[in-house]
């Protein structure tokens, strides 16, 4: 089956949509600290076993073996785009190619140049996940690997199997180092040797891994087509995903059977329609939601000094996004479908509005923020400030302060903004930050020295 050149833009487009929704959650999960830390811990200059790894992370982080296996059971999924894995979709445009003249084939190699740079990504953070090959990566990629490969590697659980993988990997280093800049003699001929026979011994301990293991059944195949459909497809019906099926499981299904496998998928739904919300929702809330108030929030105050933060998204989507998040987040007011001036279509809001509600949500948030973090230690402060401090000689003086740091921080951004109309002078800013009264609330607390 040949590729058109509007089925190849489709496929780039497709691509670029999962390759965006893999990179924004494997952002937010690459910085959360506990992921950052399983990697410093579990890169050693020694191999371990899965089981070592796990009585490790489970020692280490106080977790059960089941959680342990969550952290360290990261292997990125395979990229499937018309029911095609990225070499045979390659293949396939390639041969179309040669058919093509002009800007056809012009746009044909743009699309093909795409799939490969976003492929290439794709198995440089499948090598990165299999902790304990990171340090021969170097070596590894001398050796002719396929995606399967990978998987198989990461399959490998026994410790004697994996001191085996990387034996023949440091075999082949070492000669090769030796090799470098060598003329050609009989040394240079043994070391030679000494290279290929360590990748045929590479070769060897991947076939130790059955391909049974990696091999999917029909009904996993059939679940992974519906989600990886889902998640091109945002808002798509049982009937929608029923019709886009290949034609072996088309026959063997329906939209009620579809209706209800979906049931076992990380899938939302809403009046029909199923989205694919990411799975750092469930996985770390708090990640997520400090990212979203990032991109599409606001922490802030009105003029009589009520903390305010909210989340805000559009359409139907960004409805679903809403009714999951605070199901997870367990607190907080929606508001859906609301009319809005600017927009034509309707806003979705989770807002925070009680201190205890915003007290919470911030604390938890707080390690996670990149862009609004001084926004939300501002709000911890005056929430603090509130609860036992209101008779303090410097609460209403602070308060001043907070308020007018909060109107900079949310518009330090804005170019030919007004300062001085909101009566707020940037060369007292920075004395404004340094004022900070959370020592003086600690230090009063360790003496008993709360004025409520």
């Amino acid at each position: 089956m040949s590729l058109t050149v509007e089925e190849a833009g489709e496929a780039e487009e497709q691509f670029r949509r999962i390759k965006e929704l893999a990179r924004q959650e494997g952002e937010i999960l690459d910085n959360l600290p506990e992921s950052i830390e399983v990697k410093k811990l579990l890169v050693k200059d020694y191999v371990m076993s899965e089981v070592d790894e796990l009585k490790l992370i489970s020692k280490t982080y106080s977790v059960n073996a089941s959680e342990a296996k969550k952290m360290l059971d990261i292997f990125p999924k395979e990229y499937i785009i018309h029911d095609q894995s990225i070499p045979e979709l390659v293949k396939k445009m390639r041969n179309n190619r040669r058919e093509l003249k002009g800007t056809l084939r012009e746009n044909m190699s743009k699309a093909i140049d795409v799939v490969i740079e976003g492929y290439s990504e794709h198995l440089e953070k499948s090598i990165d996940s299999i902790f304990w090959l990171s340090p021969y990566k170097t070596p590894f990629k001398q050796m002719r690997f396929t995606e399967k490969d990978l998987s198989k590697l990461h399959k490998m659980k026994d410790i004697e199997t994996r001191r085996k993988v990387v034996d023949s990997l440091c075999k082949y280093w070492e000669a090769e180092i030796d090799r470098k800049d060598m003329a050609y003699c009989k040394e240079y001929s043994v070391l030679s040797k000494e290279m290929s026979q360590a990748k045929k011994d590479f070769r060897e301990c991947l076939k130790t891994v059955k391909i049974q293991t990696l091999n999917k059944s029909k009904k996993e195949r059939q679940l992974e087509f519906i989600e990886n459909t889902i998640t091109k497809h945002q808002g798509i019906t049982a009937k929608g995903i029923h019709e886009k099926m290949p034609v072996d499981m088309f026959n063997l299904t329906n939209p009620n059977i579809i209706s209800k496998s979906i049931k076992k998928l990380d899938v939302a739904s809403h009046n029909g329609s199923y989205y694919k919300v990411p799975s750092l929702i469930k996985k770390n809330i708090w990640a997520y939601t400090a990212a979203f108030i990032d991109s599409d929030g606001y922490i802030t105050l009105d003029r009589n000094m009520n903390p305010r933060v909210g989340l805000v998204a559009t359409g139907e989507r960004g409805k679903v996004f809403m009714k999951e998040m605070h199901k997870s987040i367990g607190f907080g007011r929606m508001h859906l479908d609301q009319k809005s001036p600017q927009d034509t279509r309707l806003i979705n809001r989770l807002n925070f509005y009680s201190q205890a509600d915003v007290s919470e949500l911030l604390t938890k948030c707080l390690p996670h923020f990149r862009l609004k973090k001084g926004n939300a230690e501002l709000l911890l402060e005056l929430i603090r400030m509130k609860k036992s401090y209101k008779k303090a000689d410097w609460y209403k003086s602070r308060c001043d302060e907070i308020f007018k740091l909060m109107k900079w921080e949310n518009h330090k951004d804005h170019v030919g903004f007004d300062w001085l109309k909101e009566g707020i002078y940037l060369d007292d800013i920075q004395k404004y930050k340094d004022n900070c009264k959370m020592s003086v609330m600690d230090e009063l607390e360790n003496v008993g020295g709360i004025l409520a």
